[in-house]
């Protein structure tokens, strides 16, 4: 049982934690949704995913299908911006997004197991009085006002998309931490040399890869010492570091391109496994990436005339492929692996 002095101090909390938010609840017309979504009244902001619903056309066709059936749909979330005043969408853009596709023929509609019958439909292919009916439906919306603070919308982002299987967390990370690192971080990953010696497919490309890769990249280099078991968390501590407190933009920038460089010109496949690789192993970019650069930071002549050799050996494979690959063993153990052999050390 709690005390009388407990609960009271947790109420207390309760209190002070307690922020006002200044909220509508409004319901849109799908019609007034894509109207308002082509003309950029509402606004996808950069820490929104891609329109990854667009690889799944069968969720597509079933978000579709619930509005023709009238079945409940989740709120969307808007966000009243201070200085424009448009909306931005916190949570909902994927839902939007699909609406504005089906109404302009983008897609068919597939795998519908209720109305079975519309599988191959565009919206084109419906009876007007259905087009006019779809169009006409309802979904509700949250609107935070324009007196809710950032630190609102933000924890509002976070508790929204930490459901299983939603955000990645490198997409959570661009929701809570979006500012002058996180550019950062994102035009490294579009740095032309690390495009071309890491290839990342399309789908990867839009769930924040290429910056899940960058991020690991600077987060090991300088820390990787103190990592010690969740990979996640150790990432997550580093982002919001170099948010709050800031970085050493000229430096980092010049560190990550010298690897880069290096990579280029010693590894025959970049950090790729071979030549007619298409996609990149994290263990493997993190042990080279990482490696090259704490090699780079003791010497600058280092071993390379036989980096083919210890690149197809079975040692390395088995640092880089083998299971538990993100304990805190394996992590420091592949890092190292690439920096002794590269200062010609055991």
């Amino acid at each position: 049982m709690k005390t009388v002095e407990e609960k009271n101090r947790a109420e207390l909390q309760i209190l002070e934690e307690k922020e006002p938010v200044a909220f509508d609840t409004r319901e849109y017309p799908v019609e007034v949704l894509i109207d308002k979504y082509q003309s950029e009244e509402f606004v996808i902001p950069k820490y929104q995913r891609s329109f990854v619903w667009e690889e799944d056309k069968e969720k597509m066709s079933k978000f579709i299908e619930s509005i023709i059936l009238d079945l409940p749909i989740p709120y969307l979330f808007f966000a009243d911006d201070k200085e424009t005043g448009k909306l931005e969408i916190v949570d909902g853009s994927q839902r939007i997004r699909t609406v504005n596709s089906f109404k302009n023929n983008e897609f068919e509609l597939e795998g519908l197991e209720k109305l079975d019958l519309l599988n191959g439909f565009k919206f084109s292919d419906l009876p007007e009085s259905r087009q006019r009916r779809f169009l006409r439906k309802t979904l509700r919306s949250i609107e935070l006002t324009e007196k809710a603070s950032s630190d609102v919308r933000r924890d509002l982002f976070e508790r929204i998309n930490t459901r299983p299987y939603d955000l990645l967390p490198m997409e959570l990370r661009k929701g809570l931490y979006d500012g002058e690192f996180y550019n950062f971080i994102e035009e490294c990953s579009n740095n032309e040399l690390f495009v071309h010696l890491c290839p990342i497919s399309e789908k990867r490309k839009n769930r924040g890869e290429a910056q899940e890769l960058v991020l690991r990249y600077f987060a090991y280099a300088d820390n990787y010492q103190n990592f010690v078991h969740s990979v996640e968390d150790f990432m997550d501590d580093y982002m919001k570091d170099k948010h709050e407190k800031g970085f050493d933009r000229q430096n980092m920038k010049k560190q990550f391109t010298d690897m880069l460089n290096f990579a280029n010109l010693y590894f025959p496949y970049g950090f790729r496994k071979s030549e007619n690789s298409n996609s990149i192993a994290r263990t493997r970019f993190e042990a080279i990436s990482i490696g090259v650069t704490l090699a780079l930071r003791e010497s600058n002549k280092l071993i390379t005339n036989n980096i083919s050799e210890w690149l197809g050996s079975e040692e390395f494979k088995e640092q880089t492929t083998s299971g538990s690959a993100n304990n805190r063993t394996k992590v420091l153990g592949r890092i190292k692996f690439v920096k002794n052999k590269l200062l010609g050390l055991r």
